[in-house]
């Protein structure tokens, strides 16, 4: 595959539906560590559990793949309705990270979440100390706004909360 060259055109991405085929394929995307925290469990189990996008009712109101100009899925979007806010969730493909995509990446999934629903204040959850994605929500756009600890599948951790600022960003 191609990566942009620096002085290349800003990627394009475009949001579509998580198919089942996606869904399965994100299921195999394994980070290294410190951010293998985000690493999902076997396709079998999320089916079998009815886990996250592993239930088909919620993989199709929540989630969605993110393609880029070829069409290749290089990353998914969560985007949770809360009221008078939408939460999203994201993550790129872990052999992409580290590559200059992050910032056109979040930004193409926070014009979904305002297509969506355009009323509605855009926020996101990020572990305090992964900085890679701090720095690249920051140039999305996003203000850390909250810092707290929430209940993982390994722990507490703490989180930042950061909310985006229109004049911020887009």
């Amino acid at each position: 595959m191609a990566h942009p060259q620096p002085n290349a055109h800003p990627p394009r991405f475009r949001v579509a539906p998580l198919t089942e085929e996606l869904a399965e394929q994100l299921s195999t995307w394994r980070y290294e560590p410190p951010f293998d925290f985000y690493n999902w469990t076997s396709w079998q189990v999320m089916l079998e559990l009815g886990m996250e996008f592993g239930d088909p009712g919620v993989r199709n109101r929540q989630y969605a793949a993110v393609l880029d100009e070829s069409g290749e899925f290089v990353g998914f979007a969560q985007f949770f309705p809360l009221l008078g806010l939408t939460r999203i969730g994201l993550g790129l493909r872990p052999d992409l990270c580290d590559r200059g995509l992050g910032v056109p990446f979040v930004k193409a999934i926070v014009a979904e979440a305002i297509r969506r629903a355009p009323h509605d204040e855009i926020d996101l959850e990020v572990h305090t100390w992964n900085v890679r994605a701090i720095r690249t929500y920051q140039r999305a756009g996003f203000v850390i706004a909250d810092t707290y600890g929430k209940q993982t599948h390994t722990g507490v951790v703490e989180v930042y909360c950061m909310c985006y600022l229109p004049e911020e960003g887009l």
